[in-house]
């Protein structure tokens, strides 16, 4: 890699997984030249021990400040897949200076400064909350199966569904208010999983696919593709520094 100083990945998975779910790409951006860093939020993945009732949005979105603030991240390519996008539109609300472009991979977005609830009709939003109450009172949920995810390969499947652990109820039902519009000016890129497009999503693919500032990419591949698909993924992030990032 041609870059002397090449910029820090800082990548953020979505819900019910956690920093693993990164592996193939994080490897390859490292064999690369990056610095690569894979939180996992709290509650979630190895940090499942820290789980409690008393979880926000903003204990995420603090989660991923935290990191960039220990490591002293400056110019930072921050990737956010699916839920981890409304984390992370958090995160450049608080900090843009501190990074370079943000990267959607499949992302979904909380609009008009709603709770993840708050954004569901009214029959889901009941689902969901039975769901909760039925597994620990409330504290979490449990998620999809790997193959609900577009995980068609059984051994990728196995290796995700026994990863996943079930999402932190509180971050769900709290908003983040964002103070600036959503994106906060830093330069984005929305990659659209389409192979198949997880519902969940749509609307806001459909948002920044509208974005004129934004860049919008669509990709064969469902929505864990980094999983399934991290060559691509990471070539597109590689991309994104060599011909996409701000000067």
């Amino acid at each position: 890699m041609s870059h002397a100083n090449p910029p820090p990945f800082l990548l953020v998975h979505g819900a019910y997984h956690g920093g693993w779910c990164w592996r193939d790409v994080a490897r390859r951006l490292r064999t690369s030249g990056f610095d690569v860093f894979t939180p996992t939020q709290t509650g979630l993945g190895e940090r499942r021990h820290l789980l409690s009732a008393h979880l926000t949005m903003e204990t995420f979105v603090q989660d991923i400040v935290n990191v960039i603030l220990a490591e002293e991240l400056e110019d930072v390519i921050l990737v956010a897949h699916s839920y981890g996008s409304r984390v992370c539109n958090g995160v450049v609300d608080r900090m843009p200076e501190r990074v370079r472009h943000l990267v959607h991979l499949d992302g979904g977005f909380a609009f008009d400064n709603q709770s993840r609830l708050e954004g569901m009709t009214p029959e889901m939003r009941e689902a969901r909350i039975a769901k909760a109450m039925q597994h620990d009172g409330g504290i979490s949920v449990t998620g999809p199966s790997a193959a609900e995810f577009g995980i068609a390969d059984p051994d990728l499947a196995a290796w995700v569904d026994r990863r996943m652990t079930p999402q932190p109820f509180g971050p769900e039902r709290t908003a983040l208010v964002l103070n600036n519009p959503l994106g906060n000016g830093v330069p984005a890129t929305y990659i659209a999983c389409m192979a198949p497009q997880l519902a969940a999503v749509a609307k806001s693919a459909a948002y920044a696919k509208g974005r004129d500032d934004w860049t919008y990419i669509e990709i064969d591949a469902g929505h864990d593709a980094m999983v399934t698909h991290p060559a691509q993924v990471a070539d597109i992030l590689e991309n994104i520094v060599h011909n996409g990032a701000r000067s």
